[in-house]
């Protein structure tokens, strides 16, 4: 039997501040929120949740509240949180990039493992990568 068709529209991050780290990439990414809900009743004013969908429409990026959230190690560390999963982000110059993550949060990582990649950390320690591509 042959499964049903199936697409990944995108990820969804969990974080302790889901509406402040939607707005950190809605400015990095020149995404638009499209959806932002919270805090619900009986919870913390932290918790929420959003949704960011990218110009062409066929892209989303999600943030929720986790009320244990702990930041991932990077790099990885016996025992410490870990990373289950990064973006990768396309950019048309990587220093612009970089200069321009920085500007809207993003801390440069210590840890660069490999040439034309840039670590970034967003404001809740989540990796993501920038390299230089056609965009």
């Amino acid at each position: 039997m042959a499964g049903p068709r199936m697409a990944i529209t995108g990820p969804v991050l969990d974080a302790s501040d889901p509406v402040g780290l939607a707005k950190f990439y809605e400015r990095l990414l020149g995404w638009t929120m499209v959806e932002c809900e919270g805090p619900r009743p009986g919870y913390p004013p932290e918790d929420g949740w959003a949704k960011l969908r990218s110009p062409a429409g066929d892209l989303k990026i999600e943030f929720q509240w986790e009320q244990h959230y702990a930041p991932p190690t990077w790099p990885p560390v016996a025992g410490e949180q870990q990373m289950t999963m990064h973006l990768d982000i396309a950019v048309e110059s990587l220093d612009v990039g970089v200069a321009w993550a920085l500007e809207v949060g993003a801390t440069l990582a210590k840890h660069q493992p490999q040439e034309g990649v840039r670590v970034m950390l967003d404001p809740a320690g989540h990796p993501c990568c920038l390299f230089a591509a056609q965009v």
